[in-house]
């Protein structure tokens, strides 16, 4: 199967987080840029895919949607203190498709509670705990592929790595649980 992750910069933060990164970030402050990732990803990997975004883009996201998309929840139990009156702490994280397994054990849940990496020089870099909880929600198998659409700090690629190390292991043990989790970010 071929999956893909999008953790594109979010809506009307591309200017204004990643012109450092990035010659082209103007594009990602327009919601029809948004919009065509989103019909990419359906139309390019029908087997699966996870994209991270904003919560408080959900609204007029949500229309272009697929039908079968889930919406999980990444809760971060360390998160940037902004001057609001409700701080922004966990980030929607959109599945759709995966491979389908019913009864799996151990059983993947659609939330993961886990802090921000920090100092990872790049704004909105995820940890290697979440990287991994991604490969779990599609349930990512040896011989699978992953398209990282967005691979920045290359921690997808990294988690990448570490899971497919893993799963030999993995594959005679029903009940346990490796735990890719060797340190907090």
């Amino acid at each position: 199967m071929i999956f893909a992750y999008a953790d594109p910069p979010y809506y009307q933060q591309g200017r204004k987080k990643y012109a450092p990164y990035h010659d082209d970030v103007d594009i990602w402050d327009q919601k029809e840029t948004h919009i065509e990732l989103i019909y990419r990803l359906r139309d390019d990997f029908p087997d699966g895919w996870v994209m991270s975004c904003n919560p408080q883009d959900l609204l007029w996201m949500t229309p272009h949607l697929p039908e079968d998309i889930r919406i999980c929840a990444w809760t971060k139990t360390f998160h940037q203190i902004r001057p609001t009156t409700v701080q922004y702490a966990w980030e929607a994280v959109l599945l759709s498709g995966g491979r389908k397994v019913y009864k799996r054990k151990p059983m993947v849940r659609d939330w993961l509670s886990w802090p921000i990496s920090i100092k990872k020089g790049l704004p909105g870099a995820k940890p290697l705990p979440f990287n991994t909880w991604v490969l779990q929600l599609l349930n990512y198998q040896e011989g699978d592929e992953l398209v990282d659409l967005f691979p920045g700090t290359s921690s997808m690629q990294i988690a990448l790595d570490q899971y497919q190390s893993a799963m030999p292991a993995l594959r005679g043990e029903k009940y346990s649980v490796v735990s890719m989790e060797s340190s907090v970010e």
